[in-house]
């Protein structure tokens, strides 16, 4: 799961950040509703954690300018205003989940997971390349029923690859897929990532192949 955080308070957007990445979501964080929206015009989250007081407007603003956008992906909005005028314009304004602060972070990865899940209910759960099934729904790639052990950027990798078999999917838009916006990247990373994964995938006859498409990106296909 890819999660936009658009909150203002360094110590609570930090908390947040790391509890998240703890459990394998990568988080993009935003200050204010200006970079937030540029970065969720990106279109690669599956959620959005929204606070409703931020240095440059009312964080419900942006839920319409999403949706202008085409941007569909689940919002929960954060706030320290716990009347009921108040959650009820947060759900009017179009979030999918509404928040009173403090809260506890388990609650909050909860129903992330609960918005995550129900944005499946529309989407294929499993697809399958060569010999390898990936269930998306929990994350796991298994051959001859056997599920296969991979470090997390080495399935966001697949995972990724393999929403789209037989098609390019360009150098920038896995970066993207596998790191957040603040994380380092060292100018091979990406590579050493695929050719280990490579290696996993023939070292169980998966029957899938990925090749590298000079100055563009890789393609994930059944080997031939």
């Amino acid at each position: 799961m890819r999660v936009l955080l658009i909150e203002d308070e360094p110590e609570m957007a930090s908390v947040l950040k790391a509890a998240l990445e703890r459990l394998d979501i990568i988080v993009d964080h935003a200050a204010t509703l200006a970079d937030a929206e540029a970065v969720a015009r990106l279109g690669h989250h599956d959620a959005v954690v929204l606070d409703r007081r931020l240095p440059d407007g009312d964080g419900l603003s942006l839920i319409p300018r999403l949706r202008a956008l085409h941007l569909d992906v689940p919002v929960i909005s954060l706030t320290a205003m716990s009347g009921l005028d108040d959650r009820v314009a947060g759900l009017d304004a179009g979030a999918d989940d509404y928040m009173v602060k403090p809260f506890v972070t388990v609650e909050l990865v909860a129903r992330l997971h609960a918005l995550h899940r129900r944005s499946f209910a529309s989407r294929a759960n499993q697809t399958m390349v060569g010999r390898l099934t990936y269930d998306f729904r929990h994350r796991e790639a298994l051959v001859a029923d056997q599920t296969l052990d991979l470090p997390r950027r080495q399935r966001l990798v697949l995972e990724t690859l393999i929403r789209r078999p037989g098609r390019t999917i360009m150098r920038g838009a896995l970066e993207e897929a596998v790191y957040a916006l603040d994380d380092e990247i060292g100018s091979n990373a990406l590579d050493a990532h695929v050719s280990r994964l490579r290696r996993k995938l023939e070292d169980v006859a998966a029957g899938i192949e990925i090749r590298a498409i000079r100055n563009l990106g890789y393609l994930l296909r059944a080997a031939s």
